[in-house]
């Protein structure tokens, strides 16, 4: 899973009615500013789940993604957060073009297994094939991106991939995986 970068703590802005003010901190809470602190606030946030792919130095590389984002739809832009430390990260600072799949409920072991470290993410069960400019593109997902890089922006740790789709297919059918308190989940009725 992509973590956001630590946030840096904003100056308070005086509010207009005294009545509302911030919660004061607890005992045991994590503390402002820290890691720990956006971890335990984004734990609430349910997210859709993506797994972004690409080829490079001689294979494909992938990771599970809740980071994604729709940018713009002139030009069709979207991006992610990426760790410079994960093993993605070597071929995907050079990669070109990249791979967007969007997860039904029915995968979370192939989330799983792409949020895993040190797994063979392409290896069976997966499913998947060289798609449009040689991106791995992954089988059964409910829809999927091939995207060409246009901008990579330091941020902390990570780095935010802006990319515009080329090419992709919206049919697959089912509904969305979701990320949320550390696990994925499917919609409720």
């Amino acid at each position: 899973m992509t973590v956001s970068p630590e946030l840096r703590t904003l100056p308070t802005i005086p509010s207009a009615t005294s009545a509302i003010s911030a919660p004061s901190v607890l005992a045991g809470a994590p503390r402002p500013g820290s890691p720990e602190l956006l971890r335990s606030v984004f734990r609430r946030h349910a997210a859709g789940v993506a797994v972004v792919t690409a080829y490079g130095e001689g294979r494909p590389v992938g990771f599970t993604a809740t980071s994604l984002n729709s940018v713009a739809a002139e030009p069709p832009l979207i991006s992610f957060g990426v760790g410079t430390g994960s093993s993605s990260w070597p071929v995907l600072a050079g990669a070109e073009h990249i791979g967007v799949h969007i997860l039904g409920e029915h995968q979370g072991d192939l989330a799983a297994t792409f949020a895993r470290s040190g797994a063979d993410r392409f290896a069976a069960p997966t499913r998947w094939s060289h798609g449009p400019e040689g991106v791995p593109v992954l089988g059964g997902v409910l829809a999927w991106l091939v995207c060409r890089v246009v901008a990579r922006v330091p941020a902390g740790d990570h780095r935010i991939v802006i990319a515009e789709a080329v090419a992709g297919d919206p049919d697959g059918a089912g509904r969305p995986l979701l990320y949320h308190q550390g696990r994925f989940n499917a919609l409720r009725d």
